[in-house]
């Protein structure tokens, strides 16, 4: 049985060629599945024979996720989706309102690519869960067609940046953002399409081999390797001149700015030993350092007092030469929030 939502509308047309669909036909059930949420290939299509449709209705299904959970801050109207797909477990994808443009509002979706993750980031409640399994490309793309079928604006933009780390679902990762990006998808920019890892660098290097246009985020949160292994063991895996080297080559091949995401640790990750490691670990390289406040509902770690959030950044400033901005993480009072998704049900 072929699958919409788990194929590119090209990649459907050669799984249905021995029908000879007309190409037109197929992007046009591309965008009422993917897009517009159909549960089914409709009856009639103008100008098109029923009989390619019932033929096409055999040979497909349209696969539907379980809305096991929803939840919207009053605070920020951050909103929170807990799903169910075929295989085990439970996964979330949140919804970001940008309504700050009158006249262009809209929401950036942030999808999940795996059951929780093997990763273990120290201040990650996804990464507490453990590894359970890669999700399939429909159950990554159902997450927006959902939502977007569940808001009153338009989804403009995707982050990969849910429970998991998406280079090590990398093909189903790459396929969604093919299906968000194409014109009879989502007709998402690709410049809005975020995928971030925490350093897989055998996936960074096959991302800049296949010239992907989507935007790539490297989660850093320390420029010194012994402390970078206590918080991110995957620094043990991939060590930081290791890292940089593919980072470097993705620029070479790119000439992109680099993004590096940085979560900030109160006490640990914040003084300008690390700000001065940093400006060495990528000189010459241009860089944009977003810096994210830990949420942490264990207390395990705690965010920065103003004090030396301040102290950082002048910090930062004096070492670095390069923009730095802190990213607002919202939803944090339903466990929306960056590294606190965890797959249960309601805000606790």
């Amino acid at each position: 049985m072929i699958l919409f939502k788990n194929q590119t509308s090209t990649e459907l047309a050669a799984a249905l060629a021995d029908l000879e669909p007309p190409e037109r036909l197929i992007r046009q059930l591309q965008v009422a599945v993917v897009r517009n949420g159909a549960t089914e290939v409709p009856a009639e299509v103008p100008h098109y024979s029923w009989r390619i449709l019932e033929k096409i209705r055999e040979r497909t299904s349209i696969p539907r996720l379980t809305l096991v959970d929803k939840i919207i801050s009053p605070y920020d109207k951050f909103a929170k989706y807990l799903f169910k797909g075929e295989g085990e477990g439970q996964f979330e994808a949140v919804r970001i309102p940008l309504m700050h443009r009158p006249g262009d509002e809209k929401y950036i979706v942030c999808v999940s690519s795996q059951v929780g993750c093997a990763l273990a980031c120290a201040f990650c409640a996804t990464g507490r869960m453990g590894f359970q399994r890669n999700l399939a490309t429909w159950e990554i793309v159902d997450q927006v067609t959902q939502i977007q079928a569940d808001s009153d604006f338009p989804v403009r933009g995707i982050v990969f940046m849910g429970m998991g780390e998406p280079l090590l679902n990398y093909d189903r990762v790459i396929q969604a953002a093919q299906i968000f990006s194409e014109p009879c998808g989502m007709a998402i920019n690709s410049k809005a399409i975020t995928i971030s890892t925490v350093g897989i660098v055998p996936g960074i290097r096959r991302f800049t081999a296949e010239k992907h246009r989507y935007r790539l985020i490297v989660s850093l949160t320390s420029a010194i390797s012994e402390q970078r292994k206590t918080l991110l063991p995957i620094e043990k895996v991939y060590a930081l001149p290791e890292l940089l080297s593919a980072v470097r080559e993705y620029h070479a091949a790119t000439r992109r700015r680099i993004t590096f995401a940085w979560t900030v640790l109160g006490g640990i990750n914040t003084t300008r030993e690390e700000a001065r490691a940093l400006a060495e670990l990528t000189r010459d390289l241009p860089i944009l350092l977003d810096l994210i406040d830990v949420n942490d509902p264990t207390g395990q770690f705690h965010r920065p007092s103003s004090e030396e959030a301040n102290a950082f950044r002048d910090y930062l400033t004096e070492e670095l030469g390069m923009p730095v901005q802190r990213r607002y993480s919202g939803g944090q009072d339903i466990n929306g929030a960056c590294g606190m998704l965890a797959a249960v049900t309601g805000a606790s």
